[in-house]
């Protein structure tokens, strides 16, 4: 009795296996990731989101962008981490990606070396203010998308001395559109300093070849910053 018991449910756990909705779901599970790895480089680099003026500031974030001096105040002047976004859209040094089981690792050549994306959990609720904020990743198909919390307000959206607050918030969706080539589309919310949303591309193509070379920023124009 007991063998045929153990038979008979190695039978249903078989065709179980074996039925349409169970094969689609392995199938699921097992199809491989988007491969987004490489050496990459910006194609077109512009340093400023509006180079031509116009950004939809809140006056908090007016009041600060018209104190700022792109000769003295840039943090970049004292080897400060560029933090993100500019980070992604507006430095012209290659960055490497590397996939992980974890997470997605992003090193800069640059001032800024290294940026995590995290594939295995949420936010966590009490975040301690940092350059690059804590960012978590998930995949949308061939989209990576990657959402971003935490900032401290050190840093600037771009070359061109645009404002953030602590409270900035940044999605980006970033996808391989062909083998040379990755676009990264960012939305950048940051009620505090701009009345709406702000909306970025950046268009990246692959380096064959290339390798990430040390970048050494330590003794940068230390005596010029005089930001705080």
């Amino acid at each position: 009795m007991w063998n045929r018991l153990i038979f008979s449910a190695a039978a249903v756990a078989a065709i179980f296996a074996l039925s349409p909705a169970s094969r689609g779901r392995n199938a699921a599970q097992q199809r491989p990731l988007p491969d987004i790895s490489g050496v990459w480089l910006v194609e077109n680099f512009q340093p400023r989101l509006f180079p031509k003026g116009g950004a939809p500031f809140t006056p908090w974030a007016e009041m600060k962008f018209k104190a700022t001096d792109l000769q003295t105040n840039d943090p970049n002047l004292a080897c400060l981490p560029m933090g993100v976004p500019r980070f992604m859209i507006a430095v012209p040094y290659p960055m490497e990606i590397l996939p992980m089981p974890t997470r997605i690792i992003i090193i800069h050549e640059g001032p800024q070396v290294m940026r995590q994306i995290y594939m295995n959990r949420q936010h966590p609720k009490d975040l301690d203010p940092t350059y690059s904020g804590d960012a978590i990743g998930k995949w949308e198909g061939n989209t990576l998308v990657v959402d971003t919390i935490g900032f401290n307000d050190k840093t600037w959206l771009d070359g061109g001395g645009l404002p953030h607050s602590e409270k900035m918030h940044v999605v980006e969706r970033i996808r391989r559109v062909d083998h040379d080539t990755l676009v990264d589309a960012i939305t950048i919310d940051d009620p505090m300093a701009y009345t709406k949303p702000i909306t970025a591309q950046q268009v990246y193509k692959l380096k064959p070849g290339w390798e990430i070379q040390e970048y050494v920023c330590e003794e940068n124009n230390k005596y010029t910053y005089q930001g705080k």
